[in-house]
């Protein structure tokens, strides 16, 4: 009797261990369903960021490109004003100019 009843506290272990060790293999299953469930989740919220980044910047890039091309041309413009404005200040002035190099071209000093 009493090996009988040893018999079934062996059993009754190896029962429970058995039990137990669904209990863990059903827990890690569904734990490593739930990490790579999170991943899948992270990596799609990293695609969408990459993608609304990545958009942001080509969107300010062709803003800075259509801006620089603005730029080029209303310097350009500037720069044509200035000239011109040069022009016409030297034009005024060069007769002077031309008759004061030749008053002290001609001009003899003892």
């Amino acid at each position: 009797m009493e090996a009988n009843r040893g018999q079934n506290g062996i059993q009754l272990l190896l029962a429970a261990e058995q039990e137990a060790q669904h209990i863990v293999n059903t827990a890690r299953n569904a734990k490593m369903a739930r990490l790579k469930q999170a991943k899948e989740e992270a990596e799609k919220e990293i695609a969408e960021f990459r993608a609304q980044m990545e958009a942001e910047y080509q969107k300010t890039l062709a803003e800075s490109n259509g801006d620089s091309g603005a730029n080029v041309k209303r310097l350009e413009q500037e720069t044509d004003t200035k000239i011109e404005q040069l022009k016409e200040q030297s034009s005024s002035i060069s007769p002077e100019v031309v008759q004061m190099l030749l008053k002290y071209v001609t001009t003899v000093k003892n």
